[in-house]
């Protein structure tokens, strides 16, 4: 089986590449945990997707020192190229979003995993998506899964985050995910989302979102390309600032029946550094991680 990590971000509001900030006291990134706990699920192979002018600082900082612990990694680019007939608008850098990463990676031949970089998603969540995997295979339509978490474990105590909240069916298939860039919870503890027209809402503790933890067949790749020239279609007015999100695909296969997505709960409560803030918040949280034996004090014997 093969993880698909997206390590191609920005990191704006972090303020810098958190792929590559090392988050505990013994220089560790969190793609560090995130290929151990999936090696231990069952993974066997790798694809980190980056920007290609970032490739020497990756291979320095992960890629050389996992390949001699016997970790199998290979890159894919997401660059700044658009099909025929688009232009990259001028003094746009930021990639075309998590969907367009997944393009990135080409066609892969055997069941996938699809995370991001910057968030730690537990132990339990690659076990999940592992054992899916195992056995996924299509019929009349595609079966993918997705690890579902509740919002009041994903929270960012320094600022908003960016969530897919999912609306599930009696059986927890996928029904509708919607992505909501700016959740977080007010002083008085209720969990809100500012829209980008400013309107506010409010979320329950318990509203399952999608944290892209997907698990995926090889025909996930099939109909990518066509969603993007849509999406390019759609937003051709003004591409300086619109994302292809990873979510927008798995929706579309979902409202044409070609697919559906098993959500599979986690109680797990997320660990990432959303923001700059969040930074000693991960690193104590591993200390104590360590001191109970979960993780060894040092993940890699090559270091």
């Amino acid at each position: 089986m093969t993880l698909v990590i997206m390590a191609a971000g920005m990191g704006s509001r972090f303020g810098g590449m958190k792929q590559l900030t090392p988050l505990t006291d013994e220089g560790e990134f969190i793609m560090d945990f995130t290929i151990y706990d999936a090696k231990l699920a069952g993974f066997d192979k790798f694809v980190i997707i980056i920007k290609p002018e970032n490739e020497e600082l990756f291979e320095e900082k992960i890629g050389r020192r996992l390949r001699k612990n016997g970790i199998d990694i290979r890159y894919a680019y997401q660059k700044q190229e658009l099909p025929e007939g688009f232009e990259v608008p001028e003094g746009r850098i930021k990639p075309f979003g998590t969907g367009h990463a997944i393009m990135s990676a080409g066609k892969i031949e055997d069941n996938f995993g699809v995370v991001n970089a910057d968030d730690c998603y537990g132990r339990d969540a690659f076990m999940k998506l592992a054992s899916f995997l195992r056995n996924a295979k299509d019929g009349e339509k595609a079966h993918y899964c997705m690890v579902g978490y509740q919002v009041k474990n994903t929270l960012s105590n320094n600022g908003t985050v960016s969530r897919g909240v999912c609306l599930a069916d009696e059986n927890d298939y996928l029904v509708k995910v919607d992505e909501h860039k700016k959740i977080e919870r007010t002083a008085d503890g209720v969990i809100i989302n500012t829209f980008d027209d400013g309107s506010v809402g409010t979320l329950t503790e318990d509203t399952t979102v999608s944290m892209n933890c997907f698990g995926f067949t090889p025909s996930f790749c099939n109909n990518l390309y066509d969603m993007f020239v849509d999406f390019l279609n759609a937003n051709k007015a003004d591409l300086t600032k619109c994302e292809f999100f990873l979510p927008t695909c798995v929706q579309n296969l979902i409202d044409s029946g070609d697919a559906d997505v098993k959500i599979i709960g986690s109680d797990a409560v997320w660990q990432g550094v959303t923001n700059k803030e969040d930074s000693e918040i991960f690193r104590n949280f591993m200390r104590g991680e360590k001191a109970n034996g979960v993780y060894p004090k040092y993940l890699w014997e090559v270091r």
